[in-house]
């Protein structure tokens, strides 16, 4: 079963779906829905299009640039099959999956490290907003430390 690429988002066409558009020059574009279909009439750019996966690929929010993405390249010319090499290629995947899982965790956790602090500003000019003035003098007023001296008489007059 051949699964093809649309032109515009990139998603998966499986077999007996979506539309083909051959041009004059005998170039062949392939799109998953009338959505996308519509779009390329237009003459839009996928790549301005917010929910394309050219626009998260070009904006950083999802993985370019991972090693693994080479083995889904596709490959028109047939190959003769061994058994031993298929259980390789095989066990090769199932590593290959796992490495693009931990990769995509720490491209998630390297996009997320400065919104912590971005967060606490944005719930704190909130708050400024919301508490009355008098209500917020009391808040931003941290209580004085005490440091607590005793002395070694007065220990001895508490144990009496």
């Amino acid at each position: 079963m051949r699964l093809e690429k649309c032109w515009f988002c990139s998603s998966t066409i499986y077999p007996g779906h979506g539309i083909q558009f051959v041009r004059n020059d005998a170039s062949i574009f392939r799109f998953c829905r009338s959505k996308c279909h519509k779009n390329f009439k237009m003459k839009r750019n996928p790549r301005k299009v917010k929910w394309t996966k050219a626009y998260r690929r070009m904006h950083g929010k999802d993985m370019t640039k991972d090693s693994t993405f080479e083995f889904e390249r596709k490959r028109n010319r047939p190959e003769r099959y061994d058994r031993i090499r298929v259980e390789k290629t095989l066990e090769a995947m199932k590593e290959i999956i796992d490495m693009r899982h931990m990769r995509e965790i720490a491209h998630h956790k390297r996009r997320m490290k400065g919104n912590k602090s971005k967060m606490m500003k944005e719930a704190r000019k909130e708050l400024d907003q919301c508490i009355p003035t008098t209500i917020r003098l009391e808040v931003d007023q941290t209580p004085p430390k005490i440091k607590v001296q005793i002395q070694k008489d007065q220990i001895h007059a508490m144990e009496e």
